[in-house]
């Protein structure tokens, strides 16, 4: 297939679905713009901030962007395209965008309240209890995840010949592996995060203490954004792997506690500057690419040892491996914990909501065509799963295979040069990576300070701590990052991250039931998710005791002991409310 045809394909059915089924399901919850949300009802300058739409569309997207949806469909490629295409375009369509739409707008009706305080008035202290743990341990496997990703792309070096550059270039800091002379690819990336980062607090107070024009803030993020690539490419930052995974998550221990508009929210916004031209241009790569003649090289449909040895059979695995480019829990714990709490009107939840999960998925999209057109399914093969003289699987480089499918898509349809093009993928990943990484850990102690507040009727001033909730998650993350790669981590990541979107579609699905509202279109998508997410966690444990990775397999057990939990409590509750409304006669 064209990549052109393919990727018009995709943009048409992404805007019909904004246009008719986001709307329908606006319709269907109640969304009253006329409405105070809690940004105005409980500002306190801190957690509660009334946000420009265009702000807080930045602040969100960059959150939930990540590299779900760059590392999972590239991971799931493995499968063929087809599967790949389809399951981003109607998973996000009927159940990724609807999720996120959906708890972003009951958390904003609900106070702001997490998505776990929902699940209290329906499933009680018991059922509260169960969610927010489930949720506190896939948040910790999202950042383990995600902070060996990071570290790395940030280290991530590729034959410079294979990049146009002649041996005496200084474009590139090198290094020699193997006898082949190789350009760090990730030490651009690291120098421009660095510089967004110490710029941030000066966004943040034009944005919320000066409260400039915002199109005025945008043209100043924007110069930082250019800013910190051309001092990168003058000053690249070039450490190592473990080095990088510190760093992060001393970043993270001091960013997730002080207030949201010194750090976290303007370095979201400086960053999205980027990311927003990045998958312009990468759209706009892909058309022109098409134009010229790449095709999608690659088989649609790919099911034989090699992937079974990879993921593992197509259902579930294929569902679990894309997460974020269709569907992702985590994505509720970001709307009911930061994004509700910055909601200025219920209207902009349609936009915010269901309009940022469609974005993430044409995100998704262009990886698919990128690396496939880009890169060719051998090439591929070799960098995403190579296997060794004996045929056994090593450690893949999936960023890696992102930003040089990039590089080569640019250089086909727009004619810049491979090597700005595969710089311009690291920036783009690393850009998701870190804005998410340091917005779960918030959660995360948000999550904390909950879950210490139900359990005990007046916890101890060490369990309020910020620093200390905070802390809690930042360790736990360092362990898991130090101890498993990434893709050790990934199935079970993407298996606890749609397990938690159904059962918080399973709780907004109680809540409309209390409202007398049509239900349906959550109901329906839990039940599907529940079924997949279970099966893939009971292969997964069942892989891990054999592999005596003791780790994750008693996170695999724990998670599926609270999702039993759950459920039970769900289907007790929805029992009880039938037999009240059979006693009502409504039955």
């Amino acid at each position: 297939m064209n990549i052109a045809l393919a990727m018009l394909i995709s943009l048409l059915t992404l805007g019909l679905a904004y246009r008719f089924y986001g709307k329908w399901v606006a319709g269907r919850l109640g969304v009253d713009p006329d409405r105070a949300t809690p940004a105005h009802t409980r500002q306190d300058g801190v957690d509660y901030i009334p946000a420009r739409k265009s702000v807080l569309l930045g602040h969100h997207f960059a959150s939930i962007a990540a590299a779900g949806p760059i590392v999972g469909p590239t991971l799931a490629l493995i499968y063929g395209y087809l599967p790949t295409w389809l399951w981003i375009l109607l998973g996000v369509t009927f159940i990724g965008a609807v999720h996120d739409f959906s708890s972003l707008f009951v958390s904003v009706r609900e106070n702001g309240k997490s998505i776990a305080e929902i699940a209290r008035r329906t499933l009680g202290k018991s059922g509260f209890v169960f969610f927010i743990v489930f949720a506190i341990v896939l948040c910790i496997l999202v950042c383990a995840a995600f902070l060996q990703l990071t570290a790395v792309s940030l280290t991530s070096v590729y034959p410079i010949a294979s990049l146009g550059l002649q041996p005496d270039q200084s474009l590139l800091k090198t290094v020699e592996q193997d006898g082949v002379l190789k350009g760090v690819i990730g030490g651009i990336a690291s120098t421009s995060v660095i510089v967004m980062t110490i710029f941030a607090p000066g966004i943040g107070f034009l944005l919320y203490k000066r409260q400039t024009e915002t199109k005025r803030v945008y043209v100043v993020a924007a110069l930082v954004c250019v800013l910190s690539v051309a001092v990168g490419f003058y000053f690249p930052v070039t450490l190592g792997m473990q080095v990088w995974m510190i760093i992060v998550c001393l970043y993270c221990l001091v960013a997730a506690w002080i207030p949201v508009w010194l750090v976290l929210q303007p370095r979201d916004f400086t960053n999205v500057q980027l990311l927003y031209v990045g998958i312009v241009v990468m759209v706009v790569g892909i058309l022109g690419s098409g134009f010229a003649g790449v095709t999608v090289d690659a088989p649609s449909v790919n099911i034989s040892a090699e992937t079974f040895s990879a993921l593992g059979l197509m259902w579930p695995f294929l569902f679990v491996t894309i997460a974020c480019g269709s569907v992702s829990g985590a994505h509720a714990l970001i709307a009911t914990g930061t994004t509700s709490k910055q909601l200025s009107n219920e209207a902009d939840a349609l936009s915010i909501g269901y309009g940022g999960m469609l974005m993430e998925a044409l995100l998704g999209i262009c990886v698919t065509l990128i690396v496939l057109g880009g890169l060719g399914f051998t090439e591929y093969s070799h960098m995403v799963w190579p296997h060794d003289e004996f045929g056994n699987l090593k450690n893949g480089n999936a960023p890696l295979a992102f930003a040089i499918g990039v590089g080569k898509t640019l250089f086909n349809g727009l004619g810049i040069s491979t090597v700005y093009g595969t710089v311009f993928g690291i920036l783009l990943l690393e850009g998701f990576l870190v804005t998410t990484i340091d917005t779960i850990v918030r959660l995360t102690r948000y999550l904390f300070e909950e879950l210490w507040v139900t359990l005990i009727d007046a916890p101890p001033p060490m369990l309020k701590s910020k620093l200390f909730n905070t802390l809690i998650p930042v360790c736990a993350m360092a362990y898991l990052g130090f101890t498993n790669a990434y893709a050790s981590i990934w199935p079970i990541f993407g298996s606890a991250n749609q397990l938690l979107a159904a059962l918080t579609l399973t709780a907004v699905t109680a809540w409309l039931v209390q409202k007398a509202r049509s239900f349906w279109f959550a109901a329906i998508p839990a039940m599907f998710m529940c079924i997949t997410t279970i099966t893939s966690l009971s292969i997964l444990l069942d892989r891990y005791i054999g592999e005596r990775n003791w780790a994750l397999t008693l996170t695999d057990l724990l998670l599926l002991i609270l999702t039993a939990g759950v459920i039970s409590m769900v289907f007790k509750y929805f029992y009880k409310l039938r037999r009240e409304l059979r006693r009502h006669g409504n039955v």
